[in-house]
């Protein structure tokens, strides 16, 4: 959080303060590790500890205490007037700052805490591993993680864990506000595994291969395009083509390397929402999908026809200036009149002028 942020640059700008020289020399308070907010309880300490820290810091000398970035950090925003109105169906509240969002503001700017989402559970869902989480339907969590690949890290109360996208639903409403519309121009990924379809609207597709995915869904199955085929995929196995796939070993064994389970599969989901998330069917993907490349086949026709390559256009340049330079050459052969005959001694004298004469008499004297 940003007040771990404050705590490192302090140690930075004032070291022999900090103890980094000699831990004799050391002023500056000591931040209390961070912990998770487990309950109420928790949230109170932590609090109370934080009131401590800021009271000690405050009690040191002038160049510290009034030092711009805690200056910073004590004026008033606006959100500090009006905060947040309490969610109806959220019951704990819990407020994050990840390191590096606090990192990369200026000291000038200080961010308020980030309201986690709050998500309701449709249906019961059973943890298969230690690292998920076990829900009922109808509890409330709080989304710490959004990972594109369908498994998203949840606080539920005290506990926490992966559980599918699937099985969560937002209580504003039946859609999501942040999934993108499809794109049937496509984005190019490449396979990284293999996958055995296993419903009717998925795709079949072996490691290795070039796709494109022309819708990303929240719940981790992606609609991707093979040719004129579309189905969807779990995008836990696909990755931009020219992009080596950056595999976190911790993630990799805490989400396993199943796709989660799609919403069609869950049995007895139960949504709050009296019209449910409208779907695309994958008819209706199919048919716009091969419009679009009709379009665009229609397109690259249109554009061969009407423009050539430089290679092309480089070759007709040459044909045309040889085809130019022979008809000049048969027209000039043609305008050109026949040079006469150089004109005898005795006709020269006979013709020129008297001046023209005596050089011509002296020259040939010579």
């Amino acid at each position: 959080c940003y007040v771990i942020f404050i705590s490192k640059t302090l140690k930075e700008m004032f070291p022999i303060e900090a103890g980094e020289i000699d831990a004799k020399d050391r002023i500056i308070p000591t931040l209390p590790a961070p912990k998770w907010l487990d309950n109420q309880k928790t949230t109170e300490t932590r609090q109370v500890t934080l009131a401590e820290y800021f009271r000690s810091l405050l009690n040191l000398p002038p160049k510290i205490s009034r030092c711009q970035i805690v200056r910073d950090f004590f004026k008033m925003r606006p959100e500090d007037e009006t905060p947040p109105a309490p969610h109806p169906y959220k019951r704990n509240e819990t407020f994050i700052m990840s390191t590096n969002r606090a990192r990369s503001n200026t000291t000038s700017e200080i961010t308020g805490p980030i309201m986690l989402e709050s998500y309701r559970v449709i249906a019961d869902y059973s943890k298969s591993s230690k690292y998920e989480l076990s829900l009922k339907m109808g509890d409330m969590v709080d989304i710490v993680e959004k990972s594109p690949n369908g498994w998203w890290f949840c606080q539920c109360e005290s506990r926490r864990g992966w559980v599918p996208a699937s099985y969560l639903e937002p209580p504003d409403g039946a859609d999501e506000s942040d999934e993108p519309e499809p794109n049937y121009a496509g984005e190019l990924y490449r396979t990284t595994k293999g996958y055995k379809a296993v419903e009717e609207d998925e795709l079949t597709l072996e490691a290795g291969e070039t796709i494109e995915v022309i819708h990303k869904l929240l719940d981790g199955w992606w609609v991707v395009r093979k040719g004129e085929d579309t189905g969807f995929y779990p995008s836990m196995f696909l990755c931009r083509t020219g992009e080596r796939k950056e595999v976190d070993a911790e993630k990799d064994v805490v989400i396993r390397a199943t796709p989660p389970p799609r919403r069609s599969t869950i049995r007895n989901a139960q949504s709050i929402h009296s019209k449910g998330r409208q779907r695309i069917t994958q008819d209706t993907y199919r048919r716009q999908s091969r419009r679009f490349l009709q379009q665009r086949g229609r397109l690259n026709s249109q554009s061969k026809n009407g423009t050539r390559s430089p290679l092309q256009e480089r070759k007709t340049n040459r044909e045309n200036i040889a085809n130019s330079g022979s008809r000049q050459a048969e027209d000039q052969d043609e305008s050109v009149p026949v040079i006469p005959p150089r004109p005898s001694p005795q006709l020269i004298l006979e013709r020129c002028t008297e001046n023209t004469c005596k050089r011509i008499s002296i020259q040939w004297a010579n």
